[in-house]
């Protein structure tokens, strides 16, 4: 029999846990098929996280888990799961229930009968979603996909099955730096793609605010993009270009007219503007050799703390 892990990354849900191994456990029901198991990933938690995992796994075997030391991050948490899983098809799922668990058995199926590699999930709406939080997604992504080789499907979740091959491709770019859309992108395979309109939470609150948000969207700019760099070389060109027409201007309007004084609060104006601009595109520039120095480094991804197999390691011993 086949084996199938879900991923499952989890961060302060203690109250969804319950919930979500609830609706899981009528799934895994359905797929007698195929060999089902829980792989539960804490980032950190806070709250009672890992003893509602612990309890889980100590309740039913099928439900693993793994605990950080810290808060990595969600990426953290998908590549840990992605590096742990040993099934032959492996799943990613947000513990909330934003991500619909009934359409597991067809993605399951399609990965089955029709020869794709990955089934991938996508919001056709964003009811119950911020006006502002929506208008700036949907920005994001024109933007990203205008500048990037990459192509990032709108409305795009983590929310996959994916085969083994393609897992272990996406395992190949251990990059510190990871943006997960891109990265399922990138490495190719053929994608099939489900839409699915937009659920509420099953419990607690979201864990995304704008800020992170908006450190996420340049996670994905920087790491599958260099144009922001190149518009940085370009800027600085045309205002090259044009310091030399500013010359020729001063120089003839000298000669034919004299140096008048007056002028001098369009000069301030131009100075701060030139000076914002440099500061600007060095900062772009800052942002890219921040994080090619953290590739350097070479740090971990994430440092695991805990997990049920060293638990069950322990019982035995």
């Amino acid at each position: 029999m086949k084996k199938l892990t879900v991923i499952v990354p989890c961060y302060n849900e203690q109250e969804t846990l319950p919930i979500y191994y609830k609706e899981m456990c009528k799934i895994m029901l359905q797929m007698q098929d195929v060999d089902t198991e829980l792989l539960f990933v804490d980032d950190g938690s806070t709250d009672g996280t890992l003893s509602v995992m612990k309890d889980l796994h100590t309740l039913d075997e099928r439900c693993q888990y793994l605990s950080f030391s810290r808060n990595f991050g969600k990426e953290a948490a998908i590549y840990a799961g992605l590096k742990n899983a040993d099934g032959d098809y492996v799943a990613i799922m947000d513990v909330d229930l934003q991500d619909p668990p009934e359409l597991l058995p067809k993605m399951y199926q399609i990965l089955e009968k029709e020869g794709y590699d990955n089934v991938a999930t996508k919001r056709s709406t964003r009811t119950g979603e911020p006006k502002i939080r929506s208008f700036l997604s949907e920005s994001f992504y024109k933007f990203i996909n205008r500048i990037s080789k990459t192509e990032i499907v709108n409305g795009a979740r983590d929310y996959r099955l994916m085969k083994r091959k393609m897992v272990d491709a996406v395992l190949e770019m251990s990059e510190y730096n990871r943006f997960s859309k891109g990265i399922f992108e990138w490495v190719g395979f053929r994608t099939k793609w489900l839409e699915y309109e937009n659920v509420e939470r099953s419990a607690g609150e979201t864990k995304w605010s704008l800020r992170k948000l908006f450190t996420y969207s340049l996670e994905g700019i920087m790491g599958f993009s260099v144009a922001p760099l190149s518009l940085a070389s370009i800027i600085g060109l045309l205002f090259c270009v044009l310091s030399f027409l500013m010359i020729f201007v001063i120089i003839v309007r000298t000669a034919v007219w004299g140096d008048p004084v007056d002028g001098w609060p369009s000069l301030v104006c131009i100075t701060f503007m030139v000076g914002g601009v440099q500061l600007l595109c060095t900062g772009i520039v800052g942002q890219y050799l921040a994080k090619t120095y953290l590739e350097t480094k070479h740090r971990p991804i994430y440092i695991l703390k805990d997990s049920s197999e060293e638990s069950c390691n322990g019982e035995k011993g």
